[in-house]
């Protein structure tokens, strides 16, 4: 698979992968199909070579590819998904069970995944990555369980993947005005006001941005309500 190192937050439907390179971690993006485009993340320990995959979202054989397919290829050892929507988990069962990786999630969105979950995590637990680590942040109102995985790099800025909670532009959908409020309470508490400005955050679908980008906006999206 093509993957290009200049990365910028953008990928394409169907084309190559974007990787990122930071002192202990690479992180690679891919955009796996389906009708909705959704974004996979791998992230790889430079020093251990053991990765993490944030959602198994479509396209098996493409994420077995960005794996890859030689002896000193990364050693897949953790699945987390973000959330219970059937399009962030449509290659969960076919790449768990081709690698052995174990899968992760919140306990509220765990019960329509296809596998059993092996962990259970909630709000401040860690995830480990070879020598690196995870925290979760819970983030109530797309879904149920719905988190957040922060990584702190100790030689440069925080990483965050919201999965479908944050967007550039707004939070994610919601069916209520109490799941808005939950959510966008969340975002507020537990994202904006917990990390900085320059904290680059990776979504679920389309491009990449910064809380600094997005912070003086919050206030439209809790008048607006979407």
């Amino acid at each position: 698979m093509e993957v290009i190192e200049n990365y910028i937050g953008h990928v394409e439907p169907g084309g190559p992968a974007a990787r990122r390179t930071l002192a202990h971690l690479t992180i690679t993006k891919l955009s796996v199909g389906g009708d909705w485009n959704n974004n996979a993340y791998l992230l790889v320990c430079r020093a251990t070579g053991d990765a993490l995959l944030i959602d198994a979202a479509n396209d098996s054989e493409r994420l077995m590819d960005l794996l890859g397919h030689d002896a000193d290829r990364p050693r897949l050892r953790t699945i987390v998904t973000t959330h219970q929507h059937p399009d962030h988990w449509q290659a969960l069962g076919a790449v768990a069970g081709a690698t052995g990786a174990q899968t992760v999630v919140h306990p509220l969105d765990a019960e329509p995944l296809p596998v059993p979950a092996d962990f259970l995590v909630e709000h401040g637990d860690t995830v480990q990555i070879g020598d690196s680590e995870l925290e979760v942040i819970h983030l109530r109102g797309h879904t149920p369980g719905s988190i957040a995985l922060l990584y702190r790099d100790p030689e440069g800025t925080a990483h965050l993947f919201t999965g479908d909670s944050l967007f550039p532009g707004g939070v994610g959908k919601t069916t209520s005005p109490e799941n808005f409020q939950s959510l966008i309470g969340d975002v507020s508490e537990r994202l904006f006001d917990y990390l900085p400005d320059e904290t680059w955050f990776y979504p679920g679908h389309g491009d990449d941005s910064t809380l600094g980008a997005e912070r003086a906006s919050v206030p439209e999206w809790r008048d607006r309500g979407w």
